[in-house]
């Protein structure tokens, strides 16, 4: 019997020399050096490679010279384009590499493609790259790069082969960390994050991956019923959250800088809110609006992203915590006497450059 490390090391050549054939029938002439980048080994291998794809009857041939390559023959086309069931499932995050290798499915993915551009006719190959090279998907924002989630590809896994996992969970609530099991339904990115839908103790629940402290895969299996559909189950998840996200209300006097940078520093809804609410200007620009607001604690934060441009009025005690920490904050940063004046209000940001504006 082939040993296991020898039978693996094996795949991985047959792969990789399957994977030479097909780069060189969807993309024509390529180099060692080209082909080497491509499947991440080195020139030497593509060298092995060749010689065993020349033994084994392929019509391959090198072209000498700075301009020369591998080829195959005109109109040699292998019919080895079918797709593993591994590749099939990657496929769908084919346009999506960071999140496919995540998955730990980056090379199944890369090899999915591959196969598929190899199968189409030319000009459909051609246009698919036009694609590739002109668009490019980057999820997450600005100022996020995405969640580090150690035990996602364990978490995949298990939800590919239907196997129950122990966590150790980490929550905003007491107590912090707790034990579930877990019967893992379906994975969701969403802006960057990855969430985790799963049944526990009966109900369908939702957890962020990054939260997951430990993981055990169980040798136990479930069943996942056959019309549960996941993105219709995530888009309830989602209207419910934010039914409940908004736990109250205040009321604000907003400067016109304080306005004009709502859509940059706040959600849709208070920036929705505000151009519903707001009552006509004062002598100053100023205007009076009704915004919802998650929590007396939150929503201190985000107001003071706005910094002098908006006067907290209600709550009450909102406009307490707003007054307290402008007292630390003065505290922090006393008046300099040398100054020769104090900038005015809606002055304050007006003129620094916006990062969207910026070239280069």
């Amino acid at each position: 019997m082939t040993p296991p490390l020898t039978r693996n090391v094996s795949d991985v050549r047959a792969s990789r020399l399957l994977s030479i054939l097909l780069l060189l029938q969807s993309r024509g002439l390529l180099t060692a050096r080209q082909l080497a980048d491509e499947l991440e080994v080195s020139v030497r291998t593509i060298y092995r490679d060749v010689e065993s794809l020349h033994s084994a009857g392929i019509p391959l041939y090198g072209e000498a010279g700075h301009q020369g390559g591998y080829r195959l023959l005109d109109g040699f086309r292998t019919r080895l384009t079918g797709l593993t069931a591994q590749e099939a499932r990657a496929l769908f995050l084919a346009g999506m590499p960071g999140p496919a290798a995540e998955l730990g499915l980056g090379a199944l993915a890369a090899a999915a493609e591959l196969k598929i551009e190899a199968a189409l006719p030319r000009e459909l190959r051609e246009g698919s790259r036009s694609v590739r090279e002109h668009f490019h998907l980057d999820a997450p924002g600005w100022y996020y790069d995405g969640d580090r989630v150690p035990h996602l590809p364990d978490v995949a896994d298990a939800v590919w082969n239907r196997r129950v996992i122990q966590v150790r969970y980490s929550r905003w609530a007491a107590p912090s960390e707790v034990d579930r099991r877990l019967e893992p339904y379906g994975l969701v990115l969403k802006a960057g994050k990855w969430y985790l839908v799963a049944r526990c103790d009966g109900m369908m629940r939702t957890y962020r991956v990054n939260q997951i402290l430990s993981l055990e895969v169980t040798g136990e299996t479930f069943e996942r019923p056959g019309d549960f559909d996941l993105a219709g189950h995530w888009n309830t998840y989602l209207a419910d959250f934010r039914s409940r996200l908004f736990q109250g209300r205040a009321t604000v006097r907003l400067s016109p800088g304080g306005r004009e940078q709502l859509a940059r520093l706040m959600g849709s809804a208070v920036v929705s809110a505000v151009d519903e609410t707001a009552g006509p200007p004062d002598a100053r620009g100023w205007v009076t609006a009704t915004v919802p607001i998650e929590s007396l604690t939150h929503a201190r934060t985000e107001f003071l992203k706005l910094g002098a441009e908006v006067e907290v009025l209600e709550p009450a005690e909102l406009r307490t915590r707003m007054a307290e920490t402008a007292h630390v904050l003065a505290a922090l940063y006393p008046r300099d006497p040398r100054a020769d004046h104090v900038m005015p209000d809606s002055s304050l940001y007006r003129d620094m450059p916006s990062v969207e504006g910026r070239e280069g």
